[in-house]
């Protein structure tokens, strides 16, 4: 696991940990998915995944036990970040963020759920929306 140099004193202890690193660790550790409901399908198919939405976590923070390790994940390890860093704010230890979230996670070919009357498709990274690209004749 890698210590993340940070300007912040916030994020000052915050891991950034690759998928790999996740497989490794306890089994009781528990995976905070905090992407949207209509970016969830695929999905992490690990033990112990609790599913909350980033802009809900601050109303749901009683779902998260303090008492173990939580690695927090998101599509690519941008909002699980800030998730992070607020978890930390709000006197939870043991957090850690998953850097580049689950396209990494698939990529590293570990395993995912798929739902597929759920997947979102287009050309960019983000999936949102189909870019139609017109062929020059």
């Amino acid at each position: 696991m890698t210590t993340v140099a940070n300007n912040s004193p916030e994020a000052a202890d915050l891991h950034h940990i690759s998928g790999k690193d996740y497989l490794s660790m306890p089994e009781n550790t528990v995976l905070l998915d905090v992407r949207p409901l209509y970016e969830l399908g695929k999905l992490f198919d690990s033990g112990h995944v609790i599913y909350c939405p980033y802009d809900e976590i601050e109303d749901n923070l009683e779902l998260i036990p303090n008492d173990r390790d939580i690695v927090v994940a998101d599509s690519v390890g941008l909002r699980s970040k800030e998730v992070a860093v607020l978890l930390q704010k709000k006197g939870f230890t043991n957090i850690h963020n998953l850097a580049g979230g689950i396209v990494d996670w698939e990529r590293d070919g570990l395993p995912i759920n798929t739902d597929q009357s759920r997947i979102l498709t287009g050309s960019c990274m983000c999936q949102l929306k189909v870019r139609n690209k017109k062929t020059k004749k």
